[in-house]
């Protein structure tokens, strides 16, 4: 079974994680969150979770919007 296939869309990311699926800085993506153009995320105490299906949903976006 392939790697992709074993991840589901509701597993959680932290932030390093979206940074390492998106080729993103962490900081952009700080930036990106505080401005309100980053991919969905949440607060769970000092921690900002992402599920992987939003991350990748937000990265199908910005691709039809620069096609």
């Amino acid at each position: 079974m392939d790697r992709e296939a074993e991840q589901s869309r509701d597993d959680l990311l932290l932030l390093e994680e979206v940074a390492a699926l998106t080729r993103q800085s962490v900081s952009t993506l700080r930036w990106l969150r505080h401005k309100g153009q980053g991919p969905p995320g949440f607060r769970v105490g000092r921690r900002i979770l992402f599920r992987r299906g939003a991350v990748l949903e937000w990265v199908r976006r910005h691709e039809e919007v620069q096609s």
